[in-house]
């Protein structure tokens, strides 16, 4: 029988997102704001109180909750999350336990299997920080140092998952994660969850959004069908 886990951090009011600071070090919260646009009581005249619907209106900033990064997002003029093929979005897993690092301990070339291993394979890391989901130790996050990613590039892996904040160090300023991967059309998604049901198991990885013209990145519903 199919077995399917779900990798997707639940997307609410309120929820978690990114911070980021203007020159003046104040910071801009990125969340979801989710609410009813047409309640039960307000649709029921329009059917004789016979029946009645909830209309939700929600809004956000495409870079939040579990979510994938078109090669838009870094490289002005490169694809958008519309023109990312489906066959793109689906392909065979390895997850890669990371769960000793630490944002001071970063794991490396060293610590990835060989290329011919990776080729063509969703790529997850296990960091277990989604343990602090919700928590201030959320945005302080472990992360792959640069010749491990360069090592990952060279494997030509087909997509980057990390169960953490951002694919990329916060104090490396190209971003080369972001900006390696998303150039060669590797697609990244971020603050996954619940990897750790995946240790010895052969899956396929799923990473949809909805078909958005125009979006940079767009929040997705992240699972593993296991094989």
């Amino acid at each position: 029988m199919t077995r399917f886990i779900d990798l997707t951090q639940t997307f609410e009011n309120g929820m978690p997102g990114f911070r980021m600071c203007d020159k003046a070090g104040q910071a801009t919260e990125f969340t979801a704001r989710i609410h009813p646009f047409l309640t039960h009581e307000e649709s029921k005249p329009n059917y004789g109180g016979n029946a009645s619907f909830e209309i939700t209106e929600v809004h956000f900033q495409t870079s939040i909750g579990t979510y994938l990064d078109a090669p838009r997002h870094r490289h002005e003029g490169m694809g958008d999350i519309a023109s990312l093929e489906i066959s793109s979005l689906i392909s065979h897993g390895i997850v890669i336990d990371a769960r000793g690092c630490s944002p001071n301990t970063p794991l490396t070339a060293e610590d990835l299997p060989r290329a011919d291993t990776l080729a063509g394979r969703a790529v997850l890391i296990n960091f277990g920080w989604d343990r602090h989901w919700g928590a201030e130790e959320y945005y302080n996050f472990p992360y792959v140092d640069r010749r491990g990613l360069q090592h990952l590039l060279d494997s030509e892996i087909s997509l980057f998952g990390v169960d953490a904040l951002n694919a990329d160090c916060p104090k490396d300023l190209e971003r080369p994660a972001h900006t390696w991967f998303l150039k060669n059309n590797i697609h990244i998604v971020e603050n996954l969850t619940g990897l750790e049901q995946l240790h010895g198991q052969a899956f396929r990885f799923f990473a949809i959004p909805l078909k958005v013209r125009g979006a940079a990145a767009f929040p997705i519903r992240a699972f593993a069908e296991i094989e």
